[in-house]
This record gives C-alpha cells, sequence and structure tokens, in this order.
C-alpha cells in the first residue's frame, strides 16, 4: 500500500496538468471492463483524464434493462450515453477472467453469495469454452458478444445505434501477453486492432 500512498501524495503536485479538467468532462468513450486489478483501461488504450469514461463490474457484466430496480451500471451507461454523448462503448473481456472460469467451471460460489447472485441474475452461462482452458478465451469472447448483445436492449443505445451516432465494439484483452483483439461481424471471429 505504501507504494500507491506515496504516489498519491505527489500526483497532486501539478496542478496545471490537471486545470482543464475542472471545466467538465467530455469522453468519446465509455469502456466496460472487468473489475480485474490486471485490467486497466488507461494502459491498455492509452488514454489520458477526462478521455474514458469506465464502467468496471465482476465479469464485465451488462445487467438486464429495466429489470425493476435501478442499478449502477445502467445509471452509468444511461448518463455516458444520454449526458455525455459517447459515441463508441466497448465492452472488453479478458483472458484468465475469474468470473466466467466459474461458469464454465460450474464452481461452488456459496461462500461468496453476492457474486453467485450477481452471475446467477446478470449473465448467461456461456455456451462455449473449454473448462480445462485456465485463459477461457472462447467463453470471454461469447460472454463478450453476450453483453453487446445485452446493451442493445438499452433503450437509449437502441435509439443511438438506428440514427447512427454510436458504435458498439467487442474487445478480448490477454493478460498474460497485452495482445488486444476486436470482434470482427465480417468473419465473426476476434482479431488483432
Amino acid at each position: 500500500m505504501q507504494p500507491l500512498i506515496d504516489n498519491a501524495r505527489t500526483f497532486g503536485q501539478r496542478p496545471e496538468e490537471f486545470a482543464a479538467l475542472a471545466a467538465g468532462q467530455s469522453p468519446d468513450v465509455l469502456f466496460i471492463t472487468c473489475s480485474d486489478s490486471r485490467v486497466v483501461p488507461a494502459l491498455i488504450t492509452g488514454a489520458r483524464p477526462g478521455e474514458l469514461f469506465e464502467l468496471r463490474t465482476a465479469g464485465n457484466v451488462v445487467p438486464p434493462y429495466g429489470s425493476g430496480t435501478p442499478t449502477g451500471e445502467a445509471a452509468t451507461i444511461e448518463y455516458a450515453v444520454e449526458v455525455l454523448g459517447v459515441k463508441d462503448i466497448v465492452v472488453c473481456g479478458h483472458s484468465h477472467c475469474g468470473a466466467v472460469g466459474a461458469l464454465v467451471r460450474g464452481d461452488d460460489l456459496t461462500a461468496v453469495p453476492a457474486v453467485r447472485d450477481w452471475l446467477a441474475h446478470s449473465c448467461d452461462h456461456p455456451k462455449t469454452g473449454d473448462a480445462g482452458d485456465p485463459t477461457v478465451a472462447e467463453a470471454v469472447q461469447h460472454h463478450v458478444l453476450s453483453q453487446l448483445l445485452r446493451l442493445r436492449s438499452y433503450p437509449c443505445i437502441e435509439k443511438r445505434l438506428n440514427e447512427g451516432t454510436l458504435g458498439l465494439r467487442g474487445w478480448y484483452y490477454e493478460v498474460h501477453t497485452g495482445a488486444v483483439r476486436e470482434h470482427r461481424a465480417d468473419t465473426d471471429s476476434f482479431e488483432s486492432l
């Protein structure tokens, strides 16, 4: 923890670098990814402060729209689309994902009931994937596509897609190599950017 504290102390000693951020934010991209500490959106994309609006959830899950109770995830998505006017949404899954791996393997999650209930309520079980593959690559990629499909059920997203003012992108990040692949509709495969 101490190295993090030391950096935080010196970080605020360059106010001139951050003064313009007080005027507001206007990111072009909503980046939805996993809470996994090995996935660092600004590092992957090279984004500077104010350039990327982030939503991080266990397993980069996009919950169903209109489940009866408002969710922080739905509010973040709606704010990004309606208020900030992002032009693209990226759903980025990653190799070695604990959430997707647990679903593929059928892990017993009774010791973590909130995780169990989040995954059971919020995402489909991957229909593909090798439970013995530690990267769970195929299952994660399928999961990313499922989340993109779910995003299309959000009224604000459906409207912007119909207007042609919003793009949806599916990415797969390999934590063990740093490689990023994007889903290509024409080949229905994840290919290097």
